[in-house]
């Protein structure tokens, strides 16, 4: 029988269910794309995801009339509920008040600093960060993060402009409303991970907040998993719109990679592989485990052309980071004062959102970081020998936390996304009859309740 096992033929067509280094006889593996299932507790969370209350918030930006960096923060604004000061001060109580609904479980902070002149920064300016955190419940895996972000402030068609309206009602108050909502819903669950809701400012002057955020958290050594960045997540109503979808954007070669490690990853041919890619194949298949109403469109490019946003931020200081935004933008509907000109409307105003959109987009987001903080630990130190020359393919790795079993993931070099995974049930090493030349290799954890890591590509060792 053994014999018989070994031929080519056999070797094709069927696979081992893999034990440690050991396999019995059985169909190769599965395709990787077959459905995960769903956790009920997350499942209940996205039913609670409201479009109503995700207007009423995206109004309440608006309503603040220019939420510019520049615009006003003195104490008579905020009271007066004019500016970006007052914008800060009601995200905050938000904050609070779903802390308090969920028993204090949320950890509301405000990061403030000063911001030096620079181009769109005429003079000395306060900036701050609002975000709310849901500490982890296993103190092996507290320190995990996972963080959604969107930047709360507005502008027109001026930089300087802070007495017209900039009523930035998808740019970028549906990505504020999306981290809003989210804190909303999951302060309800416990999770074995940190999750972060995060709010900026200062992404039109500069990425300023978001900078600042990403520069703390790799001084004081947070461990962040992965960013989700929503900017521009309204569904604008432009007849070109589709409502199905959603782009997920994702850096290949890391921002700020030395030379030694660009030549590393060409040779290995992972440029299509860094962590943001990971993290982007991750957010489609949570799409698909819970058929969520918006598909993702992985765009395998940092950002739009002409452009830049805050997960950018998060990728200089090498940490995982994807960004959503709409299928398809109007731009007489971003950055622009109010006004009519030739029979055309421009404004970023709340008619051209599409609420039930952002609360589509709210729930992807919520279900990946869900899902992540409910997951044990990436794999670590994830290797494929290369010490000689064959054609079967050996991985090892180290133990992750709260690991139950890990999966092999594999694809063609050409493929997008993972084709094959097969389970290891015992120990942290496998042996395939696939070549490592033919394909890309990755290895992530699963807990007794299924939920799944990010993957881990493996670095060679010899």
């Amino acid at each position: 029988m053994w014999d018989a096992l070994q031929t080519p033929w056999v070797r094709h067509f069927l696979g081992p269910v893999w034990t440690g280094v050991a396999f019995t006889c059985s169909l190769w593996g599965q395709a990787a794309s077959a459905q995960i299932p769903a956790d009920p507790r997350i499942v209940d969370a996205l039913r609670q995801v409201s479009a109503d209350r995700i207007r009423a918030n995206d109004e309440k930006l608006v309503s603040f009339h220019n939420r510019s960096t520049l615009s006003a923060q003195d104490e008579e604004s905020i009271k007066a509920g004019r500016g970006i000061g007052a914008a800060r001060e009601w995200i905050k109580a938000e904050f609070e008040r779903y802390s308090k609904d969920c028993g204090g479980c949320l950890e509301v902070k405000t990061e403030s600093f000063i911001e030096q002149p620079a181009d769109r920064i005429p003079k000395p300016t306060q900036i701050s960060n609002v975000y709310a955190v849901l500490r982890g419940t296993d103190p092996q895996q507290a320190g995990r993060i996972v963080l959604v972000t969107g930047h709360y402030d507005s502008r027109n068609s001026e930089n300087a402009n802070v007495t017209d309206a900039a009523p930035g009602a998808n740019d970028d108050a549906s990505g504020t409303v999306v981290s809003l909502e989210c804190a909303r819903v999951l302060s309800k669950l416990k999770f074995p991970a940190t999750i972060i809701f995060l709010t900026v400012a200062g992404e039109e002057q500069g990425l300023n907040g978001s900078k600042h955020f990403a520069q703390m958290a790799k001084q004081q050594g947070w461990n962040i998993e992965a960013v989700l960045n929503n900017d521009i997540v309204g569904g604008d109503r432009n007849l070109q719109q589709d409502p199905t979808v959603v782009r997920v954007f994702s850096e290949g070669l890391p921002a700020g990679a030395d030379e030694a490690t660009t030549r590393r990853i060409r040779a290995l041919g992972g440029e299509s592989d860094s962590s943001s890619r990971e993290l982007a194949r991750y957010v489609a298949e949570v799409a698909r485990t819970y058929s969520t109403d918006v598909k993702p469109m992985l765009v395998f490019r940092l950002d739009r052309f002409l452009r830049g946003g805050d997960h950018y931020s998060f990728n200089q200081q090498g940490f995982s980071a994807v960004r959503f935004t709409e299928f398809r933008e109007d731009f007489n509907h971003q950055h622009q004062t109010l006004r009519t000109e030739n029979g055309v409307e421009y404004g970023d105003l709340p008619k051209f959102v599409n609420f039930d959109y952002i609360a589509s987009v709210a729930r992807l987001n919520a279900a990946t970081l869900a899902a992540l903080a409910s997951a044990p630990a990436s794999p670590t130190k994830v290797r494929i020998l290369t010490k000689q020359l064959e054609n079967d393919t050996n991985l090892t790795w180290d133990p992750s936390v709260g690991a139950t079993l890990y999966e092999v993931l594999w694809r063609a070099t050409s493929s997008p996304d993972w084709e094959h995974v097969q389970t290891v049930r015992n120990g942290t090493r496998a042996t395939l009859p696939v070549s490592k030349d033919n394909v890309i290799f990755a290895v992530r954890a699963v807990d007794s309740a299924g939920h799944r890591s990010l993957p881990v590509v493996p670095e060679p060792e010899r």
